[in-house]
């Protein structure tokens, strides 16, 4: 029985707030490296060494700068994502005049999800602006762009505040946009590719292929994700930790300085450990969330 598209919705969006929590306490560490050699890429020779540094410089609480807006960024980007991406399944049967229940095509649910990724970054822009920050201030008091002290949640939310008010917090926006449209099409597009060519070799339906296939497709996602979109990533990332320091840039500008000064290979700096996390981060992010999902279901038809 098809529950009621309020109870629909509300599955949706606690499913996918458990699985962004899912996926930050797996990750964040890997995380912290990326946002580090993104945007400062000439101070680490790689990621063992980001690694080592920040462990020796701040301790082990220095990989998990962050953590807490992180936790936020994605509980609220998943939580929404996953939220739209059901009704934008709906939004794709109503445009292919298909029945209400039908099941979608792979593509189709990519298309789905990079609708449903405009109204997650609306929600993630905010969160994941604080978290850039306080996981590059260590090396922003180091160089003496920013004056120390402000290495908590709330001194960069009053620092941002103060600076630029409360469309301050969605600095990097276009760039956030940006990178999720296309990246959320290979997401969704590569997770479901992959959950049905499992389900067509092991003879079986999508939902019963298993913990690790399934944690396997949602990592494969990620990697395809992150391979697509990571030098707007790095775009967004620095916008959003060099405005800290007064630096206001757009996308193009930032993009082309980049190329300019140091290259095209910036672009990927911090890959390795972004693509380290991705398999953990990301099978735990799908696994928790459909997991749930079915939990809540089942619930709902009992």
């Amino acid at each position: 029985m098809t529950p009621h598209p309020v109870i629909q919705a509300i599955i949706d969006f606690a499913a996918g707030a458990a699985g962004g929590t899912a996926c930050v306490l797996s990750g964040q560490p890997f995380d912290t490296a990326k946002v580090k050699m993104q945007t400062f890429p000439t101070m680490y020779r790689g990621f063992i060494h980001c690694f080592i540094s920040t462990f020796k410089q701040v301790g082990p609480r220095g990989l998990y700068k962050g953590t807490t807006p992180a936790l936020l960024a994605n509980i609220s980007e998943n939580a929404v994502l996953f939220l739209s991406y059901g009704l934008c399944q709906d939004a794709v049967r109503l445009l292919l005049r298909m029945d209400k229940g039908t099941e979608l095509s792979d593509i189709q649910k990519a298309s789905a999800g990079s609708l449903a990724s405009i109204f997650s970054s609306m929600a993630l822009c905010p969160t994941e602006l604080v978290k850039c920050r306080l996981q590059a201030m260590h090396e922003m008091e180091a160089t003496g762009k920013v004056a120390k002290g402000q290495s908590t949640v709330w001194s960069v939310v009053k620092t941002v505040l103060r600076t630029n008010g409360p469309l301050g917090f969605y600095q990097g926006l276009t760039s956030t946009i940006v990178r999720e449209i296309p990246g959320y099409f290979c997401f969704f597009g590569a997770y479901e590719l992959c959950r049905t060519t499992f389900a067509h070799h092991m003879g079986t339906d999508k939902d019963s292929i298993g913990i690790l296939p399934l944690m396997f497709s949602g990592g494969f996602g990620g990697a395809c994700l992150w391979l697509v979109v990571y030098p707007i990533d790095c775009v967004k990332s620095r916008i959003q930790v060099y405005s800290l320091a007064g630096r206001q840039e757009g996308f193009i500008k930032m993009f082309l300085s980049i190329i300019r000064t140091e290259g095209f290979t910036a672009l990927y700096s911090g890959l390795t450990p972004t693509m380290i996390r991705t398999f953990p981060a990301n099978g735990a992010l799908f696994l928790v969330y459909e997991s749930s999902r079915r939990f809540m279901m089942d619930m709902v038809d009992t």
